[in-house]
């Protein structure tokens, strides 16, 4: 299974926000630079991590972006099934379904390793992605 450049973008960022120091923030664009990513893409990952109840964003003096404790301890599994939805693996209806359709075998396989790609997932946090030696990498990054 392959996480769309969006989840990965989200991802990046969150493991980034849960090495900030206790009560500094960072902004939007500093999180852009530090991970090497274009400000509009960083934006639109902030304001969907922010819906989730991932990040909390304030504006102006004294604002920044902050991960809640939610984002620390939330499954990496969920917030991945969040970011990229629980769509199968391959699309066997639409304009042109399948003709295997009734009776494939693969989707049922392909189903099955998904649910154990996610279930691998679930134990995890993004507390446990950024412990060593990854935090101190991601410190390192401004």
């Amino acid at each position: 299974m392959r996480l769309t450049k969006f989840t990965d973008l989200a991802l990046r960022v969150t493991m980034r926000l849960a090495v900030t120091e206790q009560g500094v923030t960072l902004t939007t664009r500093q999180v852009a630079e530090a991970m090497a990513i274009p400000y509009t893409h960083t934006a639109k990952v902030i304001a969907r991590l922010q819906h989730l109840g991932v990040v909390e964003a304030r504006r102006g003096r004294g604002g920044g972006l902050e991960l809640t404790g939610f984002g620390r301890t939330a499954s990496l599994g969920w917030l991945v099934r969040e970011l990229e939805g629980e769509e199968e693996v391959v699309a066997c209806e639409g304009e042109t379904p399948c003709p295997l359709r009734a009776a494939c075998r693969l989707r049922g396989a392909l189903r099955n390793a998904q649910r154990a790609f996610y279930a691998s997932l679930d134990p995890l946090t993004v507390d446990d992605l950024v412990a060593s030696p990854t935090g101190p990498v991601l410190i390192s990054l401004g």
